[in-house]
């Protein structure tokens, strides 16, 4: 259920796109009507309507997101505090300046903000984000820590450019699918990589405590 949350701004950004991208006329007209106050000139083109209707779901998807893990005390852990952030100042650029480019850079954004901190939090202050997200359950030699790190440093900076690169050189609809599916599905390979791993460092249960089981 958590990941299905997770994922839902995500799909209903995809299926609002899809649906405004199939009706076009309906879509400019909607939104020319319905959101033509928060756009430059009050009026919504055919071409811009249906990635301008779905990133007004996504904002508002993301909005009470974060509004209800806060209401129900939990946590809002640091990419969505930053999918929130971008999704407020880089949706109404685009709402305003009729620009779905503007929408395109929120991902790549939002990864190299994220590698970033993982960055900057070990260079500059000796921590390791990744230990404090996952060191209760993992208990893992400093080494590793490091490793995993670096590597998705390099794996968000990477993404960011893929994304820019499909932004540019495909049609919005191609973007939208790679952005639901291609980058997902590459973010589920890479994290089956960092499990398989991890599954070299994690050492059984039966050899963590051995000083117990030795006589007085």
């Amino acid at each position: 259920m958590k990941l299905f949350l997770d994922f839902l701004p995500l799909f209903l950004f995809f299926g609002t796109f899809q649906y405004a991208d199939g009706h076009k006329d309906w879509a400019a007209a909607f939104a020319t009507s319905g959101f033509g106050f928060m756009v430059s000139g009050g009026t919504v083109g055919i071409e811009e309507a249906p990635v301008l209707l779905a990133t007004v779901v996504m904002s508002i998807a993301t909005i009470v997101q974060v509004s209800a893990l806060k209401l129900m005390r939990r946590q809002v852990h640091l990419m969505l505090w930053i999918t929130l952030a971008l999704v407020i100042v880089l949706g109404g650029a685009t709402l305003w300046f009729h620009s779905p480019i503007i929408i395109k850079w929120k991902p790549s954004i939002a990864y190299w903000a994220l590698g970033l901190s993982f960055w900057l939090s070990r260079a500059l202050f000796h921590r390791d984000l990744l230990q404090e997200m996952l060191g209760e359950e993992l208990v893992l030699p400093p080494v590793v820590w490091q490793r995993l790190n670096f590597a998705w440093v390099a794996f968000l900076a990477l993404m960011g450019l893929l994304n820019l690169y499909v932004a540019y050189s495909f049609s919005t609809s191609t973007w939208a699918s790679f952005k639901v599916f291609g980058a997902t599905g590459l973010m589920l390979l890479f994290s089956i990589g960092q499990v398989l791993y991890l599954s070299r460092h994690i050492k059984p249960e039966e050899d963590k405590t051995p000083s117990q089981e030795l006589p007085s």
